[in-house]
């Protein structure tokens, strides 16, 4: 049975999203539906909305999420940017700088019985079994852009679950103030990692408890009705829709609760390029990259940048 909820207010407009001839056909949705044991959605109340889709009781393999097909639901399939452009054009600095090998070099990364230590200012220190994880927590789908420092961007249907659930879960200490985010270090299958050895690997974000804690903070295990790929990141990524991509960390596999600001990846690469809160703020240049204009992905035509990715009714107040 389908349920009806209000949708979240920074669901993304269908006319804001970008093509998607290739997106899941509606076959594959109504198989995908029946073997996930779908039994809540939220409905879009309005046809410009697209809505996060909340699924109940899913184990780990439960990554194809979809979409609902059917009234009020005809167009969002074709709206989403498309998936052969989002998997085979990637940014994964363990595995290379350039885009179009990364999806390749990626598939030697070994995802079976991932693990995340959890580390810090935490109540108890543990390693979590992904798989054990996935069976505790509800998935939800969420539409997301992604914005690239790069000046491109993306619209992308997630699965996965808001990092807030997971910090609760964990039960960081009082005197937590940021969550820092590591991922693997392996130069035997990162070709990124051997030839730059010098780099200050892992890989390293953080966000302020404050933001990792917000709404739209999105830990995704899927994308596309299937779990991530390799090269996007899986098993396990951070999704921060208001912030440059390098952010959203992919295939983690450290937590830690810390109380100052960690120094992150690219902070310790090009301190005068990049700072901790890398906001999507286009009046302000960033990493060398004018920010005003974005092309989307698919695209040839520039159009302007929001501030905070067009989240920022919802975000700014975290800096104010």
């Amino acid at each position: 049975m389908f349920g009806i909820n209000i949708p979240p207010t920074w669901n993304i407009p269908e006319s804001d999203a970008t093509s998607e001839e290739l997106y899941l056909n509606r076959r594959k949705f109504l198989g995908n539906m029946g073997r996930f044991g779908v039994n809540a959605l939220a409905f879009s109340m309005f046809p410009s909305l697209l809505t996060a889709s909340k699924v109940f009781g899913a184990n780990s393999s439960d990554s194809g999420l979809t979409i609902p097909s059917g009234k009020g639901f005809s167009d969002i399939q074709s709206k989403l940017t498309m998936e052969n452009l989002v998997s085979r054009y990637n940014n994964f600095y363990e595995f290379g700088t350039n885009k179009n090998d990364v999806w390749h070099l990626a598939k030697k990364l070994p995802l079976e019985k991932w693990a995340i230590k959890v580390e810090g200012l935490v109540k108890k220190p543990k390693v979590l079994d992904l798989d054990k994880l996935l069976q505790k927590i509800p998935l939800e789908q969420r539409v997301y852009r992604l914005r690239c420092v790069e000046t491109w961007s993306a619209i992308i249907p997630w699965s996965g679950f808001p990092l807030r659930e997971l910090i609760n879960m964990l039960e960081p200490l009082s005197s937590a103030r940021y969550v820092k985010f590591k991922t693997f270090v392996n130069p035997n299958i990162a070709p990124g990692q051997k030839a730059r050895f010098w780099e200050p690997w892992p890989y390293v974000e953080g966000l302020s408890m404050a933001e990792a804690t917000h709404d739209l903070s999105f830990m995704a295990t899927g994308m596309y009705g299937h779990k991530l790929n390799p090269q996007n990141g899986a098993p396990i990524r951070l999704v921060v829709p208001w912030k440059y991509g390098f952010k959203s960390i992919k295939s983690i596999d450290v937590i830690e609760f810390v109380k100052e600001p960690p120094n992150t990846f690219w902070q310790t690469v090009s301190p005068l390029d990049y700072d901790f809160l890398a906001n999507v703020e286009p009046d302000v240049p960033y990493a060398k990259w004018d920010q005003r204009f974005e092309t989307l992905l698919g695209k040839s035509e520039k159009e302007k940048s929001a501030l905070y990715n067009g989240y920022a009714r919802h975000v700014t107040k975290l800096y104010s």
